[in-house]
């Protein structure tokens, strides 16, 4: 594709240890990335893993269901007990258990819950222990449906999502000046956080700008939350990218 981002102005909201290569790959296709993390992420406490990490070395699975699951999983756990299937929600996730030393890995179509129960080697698994390596809450239906399935699961909470204390007054003035072309999210969570911190102001900005997320339940909160002109894209930074080039290129052309 010859078009770029030449131009246009990206909100980056991810966390900060992690918005690199977003911001890397939207200034690669010569747009700017503005960097505002609207979500943090702290490690929790190795006391409180304890119990888990000791679960853990029995597993026959252990599935990590994010990139900070695997970074934070990983700190605390060092070795996967040999012979369990590691399995990744994703090619970002993979990646990053890849950077911790586990190269091997089961790693589905999709990048959710639902593209990892279709895989053949969740299918049957009575009897077996597996460990969801996550963050403090999220979804129980990947645990609920292996336990329909017969698996004995447990959960390893290895971090904590809080929303950063941030002044947005400098990124509001910048966007009422027409300084900001699109927004990206990588979870509803970050969206409500990012509503909350650019407070009544910021609502109407947010409304009024192209938000591009990786996953249509993240489009459809932000629809529910009257910002209509969310759109999903394909996952991971090249497909955030592509999808922001084709929504301006086709408007640029009509």
């Amino acid at each position: 594709m010859t078009a770029s981002l030449a131009g246009r102005a990206v909100l980056v909201t991810r966390p900060a240890h992690q918005a690199a290569s977003l911001a890397q790959a939207i200034e690669a296709a010569g747009g700017e990335a503005i960097r505002f993390p609207a979500l943090a992420i702290d490690a929790m406490p190795a006391a409180e893993l304890a119990a888990a990490l000791a679960w853990l070395r029995e597993a026959d699975a252990v599935i990590f269901i994010s990139p900070n699951a695997a970074q934070f999983g990983m700190a605390a756990i060092g070795l996967l007990p040999a012979g369990a299937k590691v399995f990744a929600v994703g090619p970002g996730t993979a990646r990053e258990l890849a950077h911790s030393g586990q190269h091997t890995v089961i790693v589905p179509d999709g990048q959710d819950s639902e593209a990892l129960l279709a895989l053949p080697e969740l299918a049957h698994v009575g009897g077996q222990r597996i460990v969801i390596v996550r963050g403090v809450g999220g979804r129980p239906f990947l645990a609920d449906t292996l336990k329909a399935r017969g698996a004995e699961v447990r959960f390893m909470e290895c971090y904590r999502r809080v929303r950063p204390q941030a002044d947005a007054a400098p990124l509001l003035a910048r966007w009422q000046a027409g300084g900001v072309d699109a927004v990206t999210v990588a979870s509803a969570e970050t969206l409500a956080n990012l509503l909350a911190m650019l407070g009544e102001a910021g609502g109407p900005l947010l409304a009024a700008t192209p938000l591009f997320a990786p996953h249509e339940k993240i489009v459809a909160s932000a629809r529910s939350l009257g910002l209509a002109h969310a759109q999903a894209t394909a996952g991971g930074d090249a497909g955030l990218v592509d999808g922001m080039i084709r929504w301006f290129n086709t408007r640029t052309n009509t």
